[in-house]
């Protein structure tokens, strides 16, 4: 696993990790149930992606059921030129597609969204970014349960009701409870926290 000292801008989530980093070269996996929860994983993973990628870095995002409109990137510092969209049939593709991808050094990160995965699965992806350090990030949407999986950590977030500022009319910053279920080597938690300006904040 590979670290970097990357600007995350997560706040008191950053003691949760190892060394103080987000692990890289690791997949991390999301679990979401409601459409604004599915909303709301897009929107933390799309921020740590912002970091991940830079000025240069190339993104795949895979899935069989896409929900992410790419413009909607921008909003979280990311071109969505420099992103690569894969939509295929079925899930089992997504699996395969996202295990080659994650072989490819030349990736900064592969997203890919799927209802299930088994263990076997997660243990061949896994096993594929320990040899490229490419950074995995599995979304899943609706899964039947939260089986045992080799990620290296598992995710949960919620949306909340944003929150104003200075009593100003309109939508408040993006509010989330980020719920850090596992992590290897690091310390669970619970954080509610708003994104404001590509920062998060408690």
């Amino acid at each position: 696993m590979a670290t970097a000292s990357l600007d995350w801008k997560l706040g008191p989530l950053q003691a949760a990790f190892p060394s103080g980093s987000f692990p890289l070269g690791a997949v991390h996996e999301f679990f979401s149930g409601k459409k604004e929860d599915q909303a709301a994983s897009t929107g933390f993973i799309a921020g740590l992606l912002s970091a991940l990628i830079g000025d240069h870095g190339t993104l795949l995002w895979i899935s069989s059921s896409r929900t992410l409109f790419p413009p909607a990137l921008i909003h979280h510092g990311i071109d969505p030129d420099r992103c690569i969209f894969i939509d295929l049939r079925k899930e089992k593709d997504v699996v395969w597609a996202m295990e080659e991808a994650l072989k490819c050094n030349a990736l900064s990160g592969v997203v890919g969204e799927m209802q299930e995965l088994d263990f076997t699965s997660s243990r061949r992806l896994q096993l594929a970014v320990e040899q490229s350090q490419v950074t995995g990030f599995i979304l899943r949407n609706n899964p039947r349960g939260m089986n045992t999986t080799a990620c290296f950590s598992r995710w949960k977030i919620s949306q909340l009701t944003s929150q104003r500022m200075d009593d100003l009319p309109g939508l408040g910053f993006p509010s989330w409870r980020v719920e850090l279920l596992r992590i290897r080597n690091g310390k669970p938690g619970v954080w509610d926290i708003q994104s404001r300006n590509g920062d998060s904040s408690p």
